[in-house]
């Protein structure tokens, strides 16, 4: 089944609780109904008044803020514990951690109003900020402004837009694919300079 006919389908039987329960999923990695589609379909249901525009909007905030918040929480009480346990199966040390909070702490923030967007990248950042630990003041300020952003931005597309909102939604997700693709290409750039660094460093010692 098609993932328009899926979120058509859960929409009919479930109303406003697929925004409720379906949104904390797509963060959480179980991406059903997928985020982008679900927002765009919801904006359509309220541009035909199926949905109130108000509520529906509403709803989805708090399921995409309570999605989030879950995965930062699990990455923060988890994360760390792991990684001392585990993390030298993978070259990963909690210097490491550090080191790459202090980058967080330089660019990062700015980073969460446009990362919601991108499918992998949202339903990681969540785990990754709790991992690092992140303060939570930073969380509320940047990362629930740039979810509103996202919800605002895709429940437009379905409102604005109305009938021609799949044809839309096509069209920025095909962008938003080019732009992942391209962070994509960019990590492993930056693996292929460190990952020699590394074991260079580690034969010398």
């Amino acid at each position: 089944m098609h993932l328009i006919e899926i979120v058509e389908n859960l929409f009919a039987q479930y109303g406003y609780l697929v925004l409720l329960i379906g949104l904390p999923l797509d963060f959480i990695a179980l991406p059903i109904p997928p985020g982008n589609s679900t927002l765009t379909y919801t904006g359509f249901l309220s541009y035909k008044g199926i949905l109130h525009g108000g509520s529906a909007i509403l709803s989805a905030y708090i399921g995409a803020t309570v999605g989030f918040t879950i995965t930062y929480i699990l990455g923060y009480r988890l994360g760390q514990p792991l990684i001392v346990r585990y993390g030298k199966w993978l070259f990963i040390k909690p210097a490491h951690l550090e080191k790459t909070r202090r980058y967080y702490d330089k660019y990062g923030d700015k980073l969460l109003y446009v990362c919601f967007f991108v499918p992998g990248i949202r339903q990681f950042i969540g785990y990754f900020m709790g991992i690092i630990r992140v303060p939570f003041r930073n969380v509320l300020l940047y990362a629930y402004t740039g979810l509103a952003i996202w919800v605002g931005v895709f429940f437009g597309i379905g409102y604005f837009f109305g009938d021609q909102w799949q044809y839309m939604l096509g069209l920025v997700e095909r962008y938003l694919q080019y732009f992942g693709i391209g962070i994509a290409i960019l990590i492993v750039i930056l693996l292929l300079i460190k990952v020699p660094r590394f074991f260079a460093k580690k034969r010398r010692k």
